[in-house]
């Protein structure tokens, strides 16, 4: 049996992309989205509290946000046979199983939400078997040398919302042109959904750079135009300081 102590978005999309293939008991956090998976799948079912999560369940996702973490485990009682599976950033492994003690066979993760499609990429540390059939259910994983790389990992997904505000502005730029504002969002989402599919081919990143790239051309005077204005080193210092926040995060500090 699988279990959620926290039922958010990352549970939903997990839950989802599993589409009723495991019997799941889900915390009665956020009772909305318990309960409408409740509803969709027959093995799905909200408990009462999240003890009785762990009660029912040999492997248990914690999927609460950073902050309230500790508060959580510390009013939980686990057995010696659970497998753990975090998906909360910026608590080690090592922190993780003194909280979760007798519980010991501890697993960081990051799932993404494509799970909801079956196109995670989830990285986890360490290596364990019960994590990697799970997350391999809602897509692919990868497994990092060592825990410090998994935090990286982590920082990387800190890009996503600075992705789409980038995207934001390139509409908003359009609009003020004279565009009307639902045909410029339709051409920007258009055309890099597009690049995506370009990325899920494969290759280097420098090679498909090269491809949207023609020397004296457009795209690369908005390029150089970036890096001149220190786009690069901007990002690297934000990922950087992101970094810095988890690998010394006390716990509740990470998103």
């Amino acid at each position: 049996m699988l279990g959620f102590v926290g039922a958010g978005e990352l549970t939903a999309a997990i839950v989802t992309g599993l589409d009723g293939s495991l019997p799941v008991v889900l915390s009665p956090r956020s009772r909305e989205i318990s309960a409408g998976l409740a509803a969709r799948y027959p093995d799905v079912r909200v408990c009462s509290s999240n003890q009785e999560v762990l009660d029912q369940a040999g492997t248990v996702v914690l999927a609460v946000r950073p902050p309230v973490l500790r508060e959580v485990v510390d009013e939980l009682t686990f057995r010696p046979e659970h497998v753990v599976l975090s998906a909360v950033a910026g608590v080690r492994v090592d922190q993780l199983r003194e909280w979760v003690a007798p519980a010991s066979r501890v697993v960081r993760s990051i799932p993404l939400p494509q799970a909801a499609r079956r196109q995670s990429l989830t990285a986890m540390y360490p290596e364990d078997s019960v994590a990697r059939e799970l997350f391999e259910r809602v897509g692919r994983v990868v497994v990092p040398r060592d825990e410090p790389s998994l935090e990286a990992f982590s920082a990387a997904t800190s890009t996503f919302a600075a992705h789409l505000d980038y995207l934001a502005t390139i509409v908003g730029w359009m609009v003020a042109q004279g565009v009307e504002a639902e045909v410029a969002s339709a051409y920007v989402t258009h055309v890099f959904a597009q690049v995506g599919k370009s990325l899920a081919e494969g290759g280097p990143l420098a090679e498909l750079t090269s491809r949207h790239l023609t020397p004296g051309g457009i795209n690369e005077q908005l390029l150089t135009h970036l890096r001149a204005e220190g786009m690069p080193e901007t990002v690297r210092q934000g990922l950087d300081a992101v970094l810095a926040r988890l690998r010394g995060a006390v716990p509740g500090s990470g998103d």
